[in-house]
């Protein structure tokens, strides 16, 4: 079984997907969202990755604020994480994903990537971060 991650946007949603093991993460694809009202699209997307590489599990970034107050795009994470479980029928982490933007763009800067096309990569390297926090975890779990 392999879990997908994702970073949810306003404008994009990040995937990235585990290998079978669950030990490492990688940046799959950036979605783009036609329509930030509607969600139907990017769910079919999401979907046609979690068949194609059979996941068992949904990590989804939880964006509060660095003062853990949740804020507006709080609530639109939440709903969106109500309309994951109910088009996919997996189950939905919620995970804090403060400072894995920061993160993503220190990757992407040390591996060398260009500052002008690090806008494409960030969204699915983000969501890579937050997949690989949430397999370590686990990993450290099943350890202790």
């Amino acid at each position: 079984m392999r879990v997908i991650g994702l970073d949810y946007g306003t404008k994009t949603v990040g995937v990235a997907v585990s290998d079978e093991l669950m030990l490492t993460a990688q940046p799959y694809e950036t979605i783009e969202r036609k329509s930030p009202g509607k969600l139907r699209q990017t769910l079919a997307e999401i979907e046609r990755v979690i068949t194609e590489y059979n996941c068992g599990r949904i990590v989804l970034g939880y964006p509060k604020n660095m003062n853990n107050t949740e804020g507006e795009r709080v609530r639109a994470t939440e709903e969106f994480k109500e309309s994951l479980e109910r088009r996919t029928g997996l189950e939905v982490i919620l995970w804090d994903e403060r400072l894995t933007t920061v993160e993503a763009e220190r990757i992407l800067m040390e591996s060398g990537v260009r500052r002008e096309n690090r806008k494409q990569y960030i969204d699915k390297m983000a969501a890579a971060v937050i997949l690989q926090n949430y397999l370590d975890r686990e990993k450290n779990r099943t350890e202790n």
